[in-house]
């Protein structure tokens, strides 16, 4: 009889999470899997309810990301009732969208990722953790919760609430914009741009140049690449565009959003609790042999960037020019989502900044007049963890009759477990272990923010 080793929990990711190592009686890894239990029941539920008050739901579904939630299914209602929002409206909507995307990224690199680099995969677990950042860098700690409080604050003071927001409406915004408003989330949004190209500074010396080793070898697989572009230059966008998925050798096919099912399917192994997707629209099935994959495809930082043509932005063009010159295209080494994590940090700070410079920000029109009925729609949004999918059918009241979820995470539960059983494989032999190994098998999921 072969040894099971149990992570459990997974630690500092946004979840619940356990490990499973499978040794053979020579103790190697024989089989690896990552178990989620991920039913949230938010599809079933929302059936009856008036479409109008979704968005005002399903932002429970995460609380790190309750903008992404909130903004699809905002997107995914004004389809059901064939409504346009205004152009502020759409504007106010995505600029809210991006600030938090800021915020999201600050928390994850620094607060969850950073205490595998800063003290070191191998370093003692007591220590290994935020507490032991802000031990080992206190200035640098400082600053990041500083930043991060600034970024929540100014969602927080604009939009209302920061966490389960309610400020976006079907058919646009719930407020306008006034000047003072404007000026003082510039002058936020320029301090936290400053702040992004330190922090990626930073990163390229302190994390990514001493650990080029590791970025090479852990968690490593070959896959696909699933992002949204813009729809006439292919340009990176997370708030609204068309999808681009894309094969591991970095040929694609572009969709729009209410396509998804012509393209994705979801599929469940007998061990796992939550939906896998996959891209059926390849006609290879489904299988996450790590040496042969059919149908794999990764979402998230690294799959966005990936798969546009360029960043819309200039610092993060640059950035993305550095990073493609150092690792290709599409590049494959999974710890390189930190790197394209903290290139988003540096776009969304950059792209605030646009979206409060441009001319009708703070024109008043920010919803279109809107009559519930029957109809289909599909918002999806780029969440930090992925593709947001929200698909809803209503009934001739406006009421939900249907539901169907890609939420970003769920993209990658396949591929991260194909990380897992490549890190497991590659760091176990002959039954020999300790918790450094184990806590690099961990940072393989890290990587992935699930």
């Amino acid at each position: 009889m072969g040894t099971v080793l149990n992570i459990a929990p997974v630690s500092r990711i946004e979840g619940h999470a356990k490990i499973a190592i499978h040794l053979n009686d020579a103790g190697n890894v024989e089989d690896a899997f990552l178990h989620i239990q991920s039913l949230r029941g938010f599809e079933k539920f929302i059936e009856g309810r008036p479409a109008e008050e979704v968005p005002r739901i399903v932002n429970r579904i995460c609380g790190i990301c309750p903008w992404m939630h909130h903004l699809a299914s905002n997107k995914a209602v004004d389809g059901c009732f064939g409504v346009t929002p205004t152009p502020t409206g759409h504007k106010l909507r995505e600029m809210c969208q991006v600030m938090a995307h800021i915020n999201d990224k600050i928390l994850h690199f620094f607060f969850l990722a950073a205490p595998d680099f800063v003290l070191g995969p191998d370093a003692d677990y007591a220590v290994r953790n935020v507490i032991g950042v802000v031990k080992a860098a206190p200035e640098l700690a400082t600053q990041v919760v500083k930043m991060r409080q600034l970024g929540q604050m100014m969602l927080d003071k604009f939009a209302g609430k920061a966490i389960h927001p309610i400020a976006g409406v079907v058919g646009g915004f719930a407020k306008p914009m006034v000047e003072a408003e404007r000026q003082e989330l510039l002058e936020g949004s320029r301090t936290l741009l400053d702040f992004a190209c330190y922090a990626l500074d930073y990163a390229k010396t302190n994390v990514f140049a001493r650990y080029m080793d590791t970025i090479g070898s852990l968690g490593v697989i070959k896959t696909g690449f699933l992002g949204t572009v813009d729809r006439a230059d292919g340009s990176f966008r997370i708030y609204d565009g068309k999808q681009r998925l894309m094969k591991a050798d970095g040929s694609y096919v572009d969709f729009e959003g209410v396509d998804y099912a012509d393209y994705l399917g979801e599929h469940v192994e007998p061990w796992a609790y939550s939906k896998m997707p996959y891209a059926k629209s390849w006609d290879e099935g489904f299988d996450m042999n790590l040496s042969a994959p059919k149908g794999i495809y990764r979402a998230n930082t690294l799959a966005r960037i990936n798969v546009c043509e360029k960043m819309s932005t200039p610092k993060a063009q640059a950035a993305l020019e550095e990073f493609r010159a150092a690792f290709g295209r599409p590049a494959q080494a999974t710890l390189l989502y930190h790197y394209a994590r903290l290139i988003e940090l540096v776009y969304a700070c950059e792209r605030t900044i646009e979206l409060l410079q441009w001319e009708g920000i703070t024109d008043p029109n920010v919803r279109a007049r809107v009559e519930p009925k029957a109809g289909r729609g599909v918002g999806i949004v780029e969440a930090p963890r992925g593709t947001l999918i929200h698909d809803y059918t209503t009934d001739a009241n406006g009421c939900i009759k249907s539901a169907n979820l890609i939420v970003g995470t769920t993209h990658n539960i396949a591929p991260m477990n194909m990380s897992v059983k490549q890190a497991a494989t590659s760091l176990i032999k002959g039954g020999v272990y300790n918790q450094g190994l184990l806590n690099q098998v961990e940072m393989a999921v890290r990587a992935y923010d699930p």
